[in-house]
């Protein structure tokens, strides 16, 4: 069997609406990794059906299902993204190949909110101060810590990425400042959900996503501009 190009981790929750509009935008030769965390509308059978791997996650959690996805999976360049409509994977494309190209290390997508309804003021709210913060913690001048983002899968791995739950994107962010990565950010266009989001969809899932971010944010730092190294070399 060919492996493939890239491996693209979907966390997945009750999206059984979304799923086949997200795989039908997975570029060719890419693989879909949908990440069932204990979804109870069918959502497993639809991805099978649409040519997806399924792996079952059953400790709830964001980061729960990221990690399962990304410890599954097996192609040299890993992508993240939603599995809910709001981001379309194949702009994942161009992120892959600054990756590749040695232009970045690990890529980020800010997100662009298309239409009323994309992005409520209060995850907005959310998301900026968490920008704020990981500022002041490591430097970075990024504007987002959104789902959709590439790197090496080797090289997040050896991150030790622990958080399970929604401070799993930020972790990722906050080790690879810590380690010298070169981080980069595009704009990309940020669609309204299908369905009803488990986290940004109310002021109190928002905020305990914010509170899981803080501790994040608390972490010591565990290698200050420390290599990390993977099968391509050293990654600075």
């Amino acid at each position: 069997m060919t492996p493939p190009d890239v491996d693209v981790v979907l966390p997945c929750l009750n999206e059984a609406e979304a799923l086949p509009w997200v795989l039908e935008r997975i570029p060719p030769g890419w693989r879909a990794l949908v990440v069932d965390n204990g979804s109870t509308d069918g959502s497993a059978g639809i991805a099978r059906a649409g040519g997806a791997i399924v792996v079952h996650e059953p400790r709830r959690g964001f980061g729960a299902a990221c990690h399962a996805g990304l410890t599954a999976a097996t192609a040299d360049v890993v992508c993240f993204c939603d599995c809910d409509a709001s981001l379309d994977p194949g702009l994942l494309v161009p992120f892959v190949r600054e990756v590749r190209d040695g232009g970045a290390d690990l890529v980020l997508g800010r997100r662009r909110p298309q239409g009323r309804g994309a992005w409520p003021p209060h995850a907005r709210a959310g998301n900026l101060a968490l920008a704020r913060m990981l500022r002041r913690r490591t430097g970075l001048r990024l504007h987002d810590l959104g789902p959709l983002r590439a790197a090496r899968r080797e090289a997040l791995l050896a991150l030790g990425l622990s958080d399970r739950r929604s401070g799993y994107p930020l972790q990722m962010v906050v080790r690879a400042a810590d380690a010298g990565w070169r981080i980069a950010e595009h704009d990309v266009p940020y669609l309204p959900r299908a369905g009803a989001s488990k986290v940004t969809g109310t002021w109190r899932g928002t905020w305990q996503a914010v509170r899981d971010m803080r501790r994040v944010l608390a972490e010591t730092p565990a290698r200050e501009g420390g290599p990390i190294t993977h099968e391509g070399g050293t990654v600075r």
